[in-house]
């Protein structure tokens, strides 16, 4: 009875009342776990303010990382900008030009032939040039040899058309033509007008086109210009027909940008109905050079490349 009686007495008996001291305040431990973001902070008062925990150690976020690798890549974005811009610009520039325009360009759509770069060859010093207005016999004051187009490339050139030394004799020429008198005609006239030296190149591409270029020089000017105007230039057709011709016509398809100044320029084109190919010819007058340019070619002679190759040797000439 004693027991129970002090057994009740201990559970009715009230808890001491808490002390007023103020209590002691432990730091705060650092908290990087769950704790941490729920805002319970062990060691401080209820109800007091949780303390927000300092950033853990440890390397920078890779923000600066980021940033580099953000501006690499407008600086890249930038120049493809950049070069897409010229790009553009340079074929809209390319597209708009007229084919006559470039007048060494070999293109698949239309037939031009991929001739090396034309330079005109050095004058001898202290010579005018060919245009020059000191120039009154209108000579050519540098290697006539030298002033002779160049084949095109992965074309198969005529060694037999360069002659001794590169100087193809007078007779040589003429065997071009294709009737004896003409032969002998022309080469008194020759003759006559003082025919210094004959320079020539031949050669024959993939297609089968035949190329023959002869620049025959002379004294002066007027010479070649009386020798041109007597039978070379007639507008119903040449002076004088090329071997395996039967009859040729005047050619006025040139386009206008093909005119050189400087330079008189007749063409011919074999009338039709021709035997086994077509020959197409031209004759130069530029100073004191005569210069005369033939293409044939099995079925038909295209017209692309002819122009293409005299305007070329105008070019050369003027």
């Amino acid at each position: 009875m004693t027991e129970q009686s002090t057994d009740q007495n201990a559970r009715s008996t009230p808890a001491p009342a808490a002390t007023t001291e103020p209590a002691t305040t432990e730091p705060a431990e650092t908290v990087t776990g769950p704790e941490a973001v729920s805002g319970t902070v062990s060691g401080t008062e209820a109800g007091s303010a949780p303390e927000i925990a300092p950033a853990p150690a440890g390397p920078p976020p890779p923000v600066r990382k980021d940033r580099r690798r953000l501006r690499a890549l407008l600086r890249w974005t930038a120049a493809v900008a950049v070069f897409a811009a010229a790009g553009a610009g340079t074929a809209y520039g390319v597209t708009r030009m007229d084919r006559t325009d470039v007048p060494g360009l070999a293109t698949a759509s239309d037939g031009r032939w991929d001739y090396p770069s034309v330079v005109k060859p050095p004058l001898l010093p202290g010579r005018p040039a060919v245009d020059d207005a000191d120039n009154t016999t209108g000579a050519h004051y540098t290697d006539l040899r030298a002033l002779v187009l160049p084949a095109p490339h992965g074309a198969h050139e005529d060694t037999a058309l360069r002659g001794t030394g590169g100087w193809l004799a007078t007779k040589d020429f003429l065997t071009a033509y294709a009737r004896p008198q003409d032969r002998e005609k022309f080469g008194q006239q020759l003759t006559d007008h003082g025919l210094r030296h004959v320079a020539a190149r031949g050669w024959t591409t993939a297609d089968g086109t035949r190329t023959r270029i002869y620049l025959l020089q002379f004294d002066t000017a007027p010479v070649v210009q009386h020798l041109y105007d007597d039978g070379l230039s007639q507008s119903g057709g040449p002076g004088y027909e090329l071997a395996g011709v039967e009859r040729s016509v005047f050619d006025n398809g040139f386009p206008a940008g093909a005119r050189v100044d400087g330079v008189e320029r007749v063409a011919y084109a074999e009338a039709k109905p021709y035997g086994a190919e077509q020959t197409r010819q031209a004759y130069l007058r530029a100073g004191d050079v005569l210069a005369l340019v033939v293409q044939s070619r099995k079925g038909s002679a295209a017209t692309v490349p002819f122009q293409q190759t005299v305007t070329l040797q105008s070019e050369l000439l003027g």
